[in-house]
């Protein structure tokens, strides 16, 4: 039983090397402990700010991306429209251009169907009137001694012309 009720002297030595200690220890490791847990928890608070900072930041990054993404879209469709507006205007050009070359051909064409035509027709007078003479050489070298005679002969010789 003496093990489980110690003596008297041992209760007080042991009490007395626990105040001893306990003295030290608040006086030399508690301070240091102290400091320790409060260096740890302003580091950690620290930490807690600097991430809560970087969550803005980030947060403030992913809107500055966002709006720089719409720039870009709103640019791009700018361009796409503005190029868009660059080929119309550019087919648009050569329709006309084309109009003008196709109108002047054109006038071209007319003008020399109405040159040749002029062509045709001054060919055409030259070759009647080629006609008469051969007509009237004709008539004049046959020597008809009356006029029925002569018409006679004038119409035979008109029938057998052919005008190309």
């Amino acid at each position: 039983m003496e093990l489980l009720t110690p003596g008297l002297g041992l209760l007080v030595w042991t009490l007395l090397a626990f105040l001893i200690v306990f003295f030290i220890l608040k006086k030399y490791a508690w301070p240091a402990i102290v400091k320790g847990l409060h260096d740890r928890e302003t580091s950690i608070t620290e930490a807690l700010a600097t991430a809560e900072k970087v969550k803005l930041e980030m947060a403030q990054l992913k809107n500055d991306n966002e709006t720089l993404l719409a720039k870009a879209r709103e640019e791009r469709a700018a361009l796409l429209k503005e190029a868009k507006e660059t080929k119309d205007k550019i087919v648009n050009d050569a329709k006309d251009e084309a109009k003008v070359a196709a109108a002047k051909i054109i006038a071209d064409a007319h003008a020399s169907i109405q040159q040749q035509k002029m062509a045709a027709l001054t060919d055409l007078k030259n070759q009647i009137g080629n006609l008469v003479i051969e007509t009237s050489e004709k008539v004049l070298r046959k020597e008809l001694s009356n006029k029925a005679e002569q018409e006679v002969y004038i119409k035979t010789l008109a029938s057998e012309v052919k005008l190309n």
